[in-house]
This record gives structure tokens, C-alpha cells and sequence, in this order.
């Protein structure tokens, strides 16, 4: 459904639009979007620990808006190279880098500078700044080498992706032969309508473009990736302007995915 945009989709506006949104988180997480934010919603409704949490520096908890809690897929070794594909604020990141040890790297890369700027201030008030490095890139040209990253984390940016075949292939590249995908995401029940796919408004509120839930699996056994699975479900749309935007029984909501290259 959603794999790739229609036919003269607007991708540039859509783009345009996402990076404007995110821009006004990372100057205000405190205004009112049409997602939750914040680290009380990432424990409530995700799962994060609020231990951890806490730890953090508000410049990048504060900000913090995935789906999905993308570390219920796995576990982060000490030593291992991070990507954080769409990192924000820095949230994942830093949990990622803490985990990882001051042996490993976490990379984190994202196309708003305003958000690179709080998560790489996020990393030094954290004191992490020694094994994690903020990288101007966009999903479909991730700016790493091949084979280089042994973990992609990924949290509620592939349904933003106009093709989302070309943004799996290139997480498939970057991973190394063994290396895990722990990736959360938007999913619903059923097909949208051509014209609400249409709209890069409705992507840009991280629906139009949601895969239906069956098709996660499939996009990424396409490029190579395997053992594919589906692993938590969150209701992360829950009161929110959002999930006025549609059908009911789309039934939008979160899941964590694991994969393995």
C-alpha cells in the first residue's frame, strides 16, 4: 500500500513539511502538535524505563516523539556500533550510547539541523560525548559506510519515507552480515484511500503513509533482511489530534519490529 507514494506524490513538500514540524519541536516541545512527547509518554505508553529516563538531559527527553519503544527488540552489546536512523533530539541515541559502553560509537543522523543541535548538546550534558557523533543525512543515503553498524535503531520515520523499499535496502546496506534492525513504526489495520495517500499532510501526521501491519515483515524479507518479526504494540496515537484524522478501523497504533541482516 504505502511501500511508495502515488503517482506525483510531492515528496519535496512532504520533506519540507516534516523538517518544519520537528524544527518546532526542537524550539518548543512544549506547544501543541498532533503527537505526544516527552519522557512521562515514553514510559506511560511505551515502556521506557524511567530510570533511564531520567539520567538524560531534558534537551533531548523533552523532545523526544517516537511510536514505539524500538529496544523491546533486542539488546545493545558493549562494544557495538549504533546507528540511530532519524535520531531527533537524541532519546534512542543516548540510551543506545550508554549501553553500548565507552568501547562502542553511536551515530545518530537526521535531517533538521535544529534537532542534530539538541542532540548533540543532549550528548555532552549526558557525557557521552566521546563515543557519539551527530551526522547531517537523510534515510535513503544514510551517511555511514557498508557493513559498518551492528545495530540500526529506527523510531517513527519510515512511514514518512515516500519509498520505503529504497530507505530498507539502504538500512540492509549499512548493517553488517549478523547486524539487527530494532526499528518502531506506525502500522494500520487496512489500506487507506488513494486520496488520504495522496496527501502529504496526512504522511506528515505520520498516518498516510503507515504500512498495514502485514506488510512490515514483507518489505524487509524484499531486500534481504531476515527472521522479520513483530514485536510490541503501543497505542501511541491515544488522545491526540492524530487519531481524529481517520477511520476508526484503521486502527493506527505503534509496533516494535526485529530483523537481522
Amino acid at each position: 500500500m504505502a511501500v511508495m507514494s502515488p503517482i506525483d506524490f510531492d515528496a519535496e513538500y512532504l520533506r519540507h513539511k516534516v523538517r518544519e514540524t520537528y524544527d518546532r519541536v526542537a524550539r518548543d516541545p512544549y506547544a501543541t502538535y498532533h503527537f505526544h512527547r516527552g519522557p512521562a509518554y515514553a514510559g506511560d505508553y511505551l515502556g521506557y524505563d524511567p530510570a533511564e529516563l531520567a539520567a538524560l538531559p531534558p534537551i533531548s527527553v523533552d523532545r523526544f516523539a517516537g511510536v514505539g519503544n524500538p529496544f523491546a527488540a533486542g539488546d545493545i552489546h558493549p562494544g557495538e556500533t549504533i546507528l540511530d536512523h532519524a535520531c531527533g533530539a537524541g532519546t534512542d541515541l543516548l540510551i543506545a550510547a550508554r549501553r553500548t559502553g565507552p568501547e562502542g560509537r553511536a551515530i545518530g543522523v537526521d535531517m533538521t539541523p535544529m534537532m542534530r543541535e539538541c542532540a548533540e548538546l543532549g550528548a555532552q550534558l549526558a557525557g557521552l560525548a566521546d563515543r557519539v557523533e551527530i551526522r547531517d543525512g537523510r534515510y535513503e543515503t544514510l551517511p555511514v559506510p557498508d557493513a559498518s553498524i551492528d545495530v540500526v535503531i529506527s523510531n517513527g520515520v519510515v512511514n514518512l519515507a515516500p519509498d520505503k523499499t529504497r530507505v530498507f535496502r539502504e538500512i540492509y546496506r549499512v548493517l553488517k552480515p549478523g547486524g539487527r534492525l530494532y526499528l518502531a513504526d506506525v502500522v494500520v489495520a487496512r489500506e487507506l484511500t488513494l486520496d488520504a495517500r495522496a496527501n502529504p499532510d496526512l504522511w506528515a501526521a505520520c498516518i498516510a503513509g503507515a504500512l498495514v501491519e502485514e506488510e512490515l515483515p514483507a518489505i524487509a524479507k524484499s531486500v534481504g533482511l531476515r527472521r522479520g518479526r513483530l514485536i510490541g504494540c503501543y497505542d501511541c496515537f491515544r488522545n491526540t489530534s492524530a487519531a481524529d484524522k481517520v477511520a476508526k478501523d484503521l486502527k493506527v497504533h505503534g509496533v516494535t519490529f526485529f530483523a537481522v541482516k
